[in-house]
């Protein structure tokens, strides 16, 4: 059974690397959600034209977005 090292660092099985296209160097993202952490391999252009449809407003900065965003994730 894996462990997290002291440094909370952890060696992922090779089965399961092999069976979602990890390998040695990949970039990777990690989310929390429900107690649980999720790993997901980085593939180059994945995330292209996926805010296409959101238009620019000038009028909203950066801080009242967040807070947009995060207010509308507790509802």
């Amino acid at each position: 059974m894996p462990r997290v090292s002291a440094k909370r660092q952890i060696t992922l099985p090779v089965d399961q690397c092999r069976e979602v296209g990890i390998g040695p160097g990949d970039e990777y993202r990690s989310y929390v959600a429900d107690g649980r952490i999720t790993i997901v391999r980085k593939t180059a252009g994945a995330a292209k034209g996926v805010l296409r449809h959101v238009a620019d407003d000038p009028a909203h900065g950066d801080e009242e977005s967040l807070q947009d965003a995060l207010d509308e994730s507790r509802h």
